[in-house]
């Protein structure tokens, strides 16, 4: 059987390009090469698309950028082409047919549905959620409107756009102050991932400081009401209704809360299995996979939920294309499942080409 063409796309435009560059090496690195033949597609912090063909350690440190083993390259829209076009220097051009394409990229212009639209246009097969599907759980205000219509509980919460923020910032700090029930509350630009920007604010002063640097790193700021509980984790797997879906995994965190330091750079630790009884873990997978498929999620994602004193799960967010380096928590449920990498990125990949069909 010939092997199918699969690409994998990395870093970005995103205040999250440097996890990228670590999950997709990873990735890359247990591809199984029996059955796939991998392009690797790298896009700078300044958006410059590169053909890479390097050593994939250099992707993990960015020095695949300077290595002299890339060329621009771009996915054309066309959906005759179904693949990836390639610039020559002589000023000629080369096409590569795709099967299906794998975008590790976390964040804006990546996992918000921007990069899922463009194979959308191209007819190309995309590991994980589709355009609509990665656009409103990217946006945690449509997530959490969503999640509230349909009763699933999380956060009491506000939003505003930054523009008001920006303009009107004592008339803010009072509507949300009238409107939380207290301090704690986190203050979140509405499209962040991996924790970027996320301030936990315990007075007016905090919150002033912390609406303008998630009005800096987005158009809309959600506000949410500090929850005392454990954090769980769990991975869900499928489309559509054919679902599977781990036990959970807890967060201990290192700082205060699961911030980016915590998450990548500090002890933060990671308990599998979560301590949780038979009843929990069961309601916890219920929730996890009512959450996906309301949110029209495919492939696979991670739902995160706090866990109470009393025992009542509260779903905090959900990522479509979660951290996947060595010691992130999705592909380790996944492990802990029976489902090693390689097989469970076998599995990723072709649910995106029976997705297509």
């Amino acid at each position: 059987m010939s092997k199918k063409k699969i690409a994998v796309i990395f870093g970005g435009n995103s205040s999250e390009h440097d996890v990228s560059l670590e999950s997709a090496s990873y990735i890359i690195k247990n591809i199984p090469t029996s059955r796939y033949n991998v392009k690797m597609i790298g896009i700078t912090k300044q958006g410059e698309w590169l053909l890479y063909d390097g050593d994939v350690d250099k992707i993990r440190t960015g020095e695949w950028e300077k290595s002299g083993n890339t060329k621009s390259a771009f996915i054309s829209p066309d959906s005759q082409n179904k693949g990836l076009i390639v610039l020559n220097n002589d000023g000629s051009f080369e096409k590569f047919k795709l099967d299906a394409v794998f975008p590790v990229l976390h964040g804006k212009n990546g996992e918000d549905g921007s990069v899922q639209g463009l194979l959308q246009l191209a007819n190309i097969p995309c590991v994980g959620s589709d355009l609509t599907s990665s656009a409103v759980c990217m946006d945690k205000t449509l997530t959490n409107i969503l999640l509230d219509h349909a009763g699933i509980k999380q956060a009491d919460f506000l939003w505003i756009y930054s523009y008001n923020v920006k303009n009107h910032m004592d008339i803010c700090v009072t509507y949300i102050e009238n409107n939380i029930s207290g301090y704690p509350v986190f203050i979140k630009p509405a499209k962040s991932g991996s924790s970027v920007g996320i301030s936990k604010v315990n007075n007016t002063k905090e919150l002033r400081k912390a609406l303008l640097i998630a009005a800096n790193a987005d158009n809309k700021i959600l506000i949410e009401a500090n929850i005392n509980g454990r954090e769980i984790e769990c991975a869900v797997l499928g489309n559509e209704g054919d679902l599977e879906a781990s036990v959970g995994g807890e967060i201990v965190s290192a700082n205060e809360f699961y911030d980016y330091n915590a998450k990548y750079i500090s002890d933060s630790k990671l308990i599998l299995p979560a301590d949780l009884t038979e009843q929990q873990t069961n309601e916890l997978i219920a929730i996890a996979k009512e959450t996906y498929m309301l949110l029209g999620c495919s492939g696979f994602a991670r739902v995160d939920f706090f866990l109470t004193e009393d025992g009542e799960f509260f779903v905090n967010e959900i990522n479509t294309i979660p951290g996947f380096t060595s010691i992130s928590m999705y592909p380790k449920l996944m492990e802990h499942k029976g489902i090693p990498i390689d097989q469970l990125l076998d599995r990723l990949i072709s649910l995106a080409i029976e997705g297509a069909n």
